[in-house]
């Protein structure tokens, strides 16, 4: 079992503040600045360059890809950190398109983040635009595989709605066609139960700063299933995706496994945060958290629609559909949002009308979800967003 009062006293949060936004950027775990101050002062400072071999600076990527991959189901060694989530999706859309030479088109949903689709949108002007990115409804996905396709691009959790896809049933349906798998765990790693590995994903990537609590802009993740590692080509052909960086050849030749979709150089301080996160969920057991995220966001939406029955529930309401946030539709949602911010719930808006509410159990319990819902009912109830200061829109929504 998990105790998670004693998960949530890891995390400096500011007092009197219900943090429901860890679906976007998950709250400073406690000891990240110290492990950040170690690598800067006792690495950086005191073995400049000698880092990279004493302090272990290059090994980082594949270390920490390893604590990831115990959270998301994959197999040791196929798991490596670095780069971002868009540069990690385009490189596993790559693979799947050189490792299916004769289908052209990518399938995806109407749901997905569309720096996902922009991915693929650039892919297939590099390529020539002789492959097609075929966009169906979420809830079409399934019937939408067929053996025309190269893969399938999808996030598992919506981010606006918070729908969660039946990944390893898409996965089994694409395979019985011939394509190939990526699953963008942005909204999964760290929110419930992941198995990439029985799964029978071929690709996954994610991001770490939002339920793994490593900060913002923190590196992202990539896995490649034990089948595809020897052989999937990396587009993006970094210098320390080479089999021998410090060889300094002219020419590309990929390294082993994993280590062929690492690209640039290590961002060694993000990665010190990130080391510091995850120590963390050394003690949260999976199953446990995915339990307490559903009966407190159960609680949620039973709350909110009872105090103020204007908001729009557009979470499913069934478990296996849902991920661990809970979205509600509004015409004022973004004034909503601001009103709310300003009285101490902190959510966030998506375009055109979602207001998002993360829960996560690690640093969220009943009283922040009833105190939550009280506020809620005030704002909208009273109308407490209808006034000027909460329409001004600021660059980050």
């Amino acid at each position: 079992m998990t105790d998670f009062s004693a998960t949530r006293a890891l995390f400096d949060l500011p007092p009197d503040l219900i943090y429901l936004d860890g679906n976007s950027l998950g709250p400073l775990p406690k000891a990240a600045p110290a492990r950040m101050e170690q690598a800067m002062r006792e690495e950086w400072g005191a073995m400049l360059i000698g880092g990279w071999n004493k302090a272990g600076w290059m090994e980082q990527p594949r270390a920490l890809g390893d604590r990831i991959g115990r959270l998301i189901g994959a197999e040791p060694g196929h798991t490596v950190v670095g780069d971002t989530l868009s540069i990690k999706v385009f490189q596993a859309l790559a693979a799947c398109v050189e490792m299916r030479p004769d289908r052209r088109v990518i399938l995806s949903d109407t749901g997905n983040f569309p720096s996902d689709l922009y991915m693929a949108e650039g892919l297939i002007r590099m390529l020539g635009g002789r492959h097609e990115l075929r966009l169906v409804d979420p809830e079409a996905v399934e019937d939408a595989i067929t053996e025309e396709l190269a893969a399938i691009l999808i996030t598992e959790v919506d981010y606006r709605t918070g729908r969660r896809h039946d990944m390893p049933r898409l996965t089994a349906k694409a395979h019985a066609v011939g394509a190939l798998t990526i699953w963008d765990l942005a909204h999964s790693a760290g929110a419930l139960p992941v198995e990439v590995g029985r799964g029978g994903a071929d690709f996954a990537c994610g991001c770490t700063y939002k339920y793994l609590n490593a900060g913002p802009g923190a590196p992202a993740f990539i896995y490649v299933a034990p089948r595809h590692a020897g052989r999937a080509v990396p587009a993006l052909s970094g210098w320390l995706g080479h089999r021998a960086p410090f060889a300094f050849e002219p020419s590309y030749r990929a390294g082993d496994g994993i280590d062929r979709m690492r690209v640039g150089t290590p961002p060694v301080l993000a990665l010190a945060a990130l080391d510091a996160a995850l120590d963390v969920w050394d003690t949260v057991d999976m199953a446990t958290l995915r339990q307490e995220s559903l009966r407190l966001t159960d609680r949620f939406i039973a709350g909110v629609e009872a105090a103020c029955p204007e908001l729009e529930v557009v979470t499913p309401r069934e478990h296996d559909r849902r991920g661990s946030q809970v979205s509600f539709r509004h015409p004022e949602g973004y004034a909503a949002m601001q009103a709310l911010i300003a009285r101490g719930v902190v959510g966030d808006f998506r375009a055109p009308d979602i207001m998002r509410f993360g829960v996560t159990p690690l640093f969220i319990d009943e009283a922040d979800i009833d105190r939550a819902i009280t506020i809620i009912g005030a704002v909208m109830n009273e109308r407490l967003y209808d006034a000027p200061l909460y329409r001004t829109r600021s660059a980050v929504t």
